[in-house]
């Protein structure tokens, strides 16, 4: 994986329990990282490859990445920040 690949991930993870239950769109990772978002669909691309790292909703944007999930599962998960997320 490239560094953008990383960053992308690393901030998916990191920032889907703070988008208040809400997916995360290619245009907002790339403002966030300051990526061009051509470069962050195409590293999204990359990682839902395999259903392994992330998976997008049919708006294509980010709504599962392991471990934390928008999507209702069985899991729900606090964190001791106050946000919360059900897990992947």
């Amino acid at each position: 994986m490239t560094p953008a690949h990383h960053a992308v991930r690393n901030f998916v993870v990191r920032e889907l329990p703070r988008n208040g239950g809400l997916p995360l769109s290619a245009a907002q990772i790339a403002i966030a990282l300051g990526l061009r978002p051509a470069q962050v669909v195409g590293v999204l691309d990359d990682l839902e490859k395999g259903l392994f790292f992330l998976v997008r909703d049919t708006h294509g944007d980010v709504s599962w990445a392991f471990p934390v999930t928008c999507d209702r599962t069985q899991h729900r998960l606090k964190f001791s920040t106050g946000e919360s997320i059900f897990g992947a």
